[in-house]
């Protein structure tokens, strides 16, 4: 059965109010897709964000606290994604990488374990237990571009970048709370595993294309 490794952006999940219409479609593609197993690991967004900016406003608060505040959303958000897949997924969510796995299950659900990252390195980690040659990033960013588009009007938008070219894009450290099309850590890892990382936006409809193993829109990452 082949595995496929999501790493879910909170940014997609809750972008201001719980998105009930991907969370619906999102359920639905994995469900037809019966044929493959899906690791998905939830990150915590605006959700993380919101309560990060609380705290730092109201008093001073270590790096690590913080980290653990945003830990605590993504398993929020993954209890939630757990339950809409109710039997069909493990059950409950795992946080330890190397924690045992109902393998019977389908659909494992993942979120943070400790501070340092962000849950894109539990995505990683897990591709590398289960075999798996890629991870695909979906958040609200499309596409990895040579610049900051939010800067610079003639950003270039790249179909493929490799790790070290991107590494240099992105840095290589960790910030809590840091918004990165694919956090840093987790960045130096895939590329010290050989893993490929795709960029593919929110859409369901780019996902099952990809996973169709059609053109999909998106930067691949390797």
């Amino acid at each position: 059965m082949e595995t496929v490794v999501l790493s879910l952006g909170g940014s997609v999940i809750v972008p201001d109010e719980i998105d009930t219409m991907f969370l619906s479609q999102f359920r639905d593609l994995v469900m037809e897709l019966s044929s493959m197993r899906f690791i998905i690991i939830c990150g915590g967004g605006r959700v993380c964000r919101r309560y990060q900016d609380v705290a730092r406003s109201l008093s001073y608060i270590s790096a690590n606290d913080l980290d653990w505040l945003g830990i605590m959303a993504t398993r929020l958000n993954a209890e939630l994604m757990r339950v809409l897949f109710n039997k069909y997924a493990s059950e409950k969510v795992i946080h330890d990488p190397e924690e045992d796995i109902d393998e019977t299950r389908r659909i494992v659900i993942g979120a943070g374990f400790r501070p340092g990252c962000s849950t894109d390195l539990r995505a990683v980690q897990l591709a590398k237990r289960f075999g798996a040659n890629r991870v695909v990033n979906i958040s609200n960013v499309n596409y990895i571009y040579d610049s900051d588009p939010n800067k610079n009007p003639d950003a270039v938008r790249l179909r493929h970048i490799a790790w070290q070219d991107f590494i240099r894009l992105v840095g290589s450290d960790w910030e809590p709370g840091l918004n990165m099309p694919f956090d840093p850590v987790a960045s130096k890892e895939a590329s010290r595993f050989g893993l490929e990382v795709v960029i593919i936006g929110n859409s369901i409809g780019n996902l099952k294309k990809l996973l169709a193993g059609g053109e999909f829109e998106g930067t691949v990452i390797s």
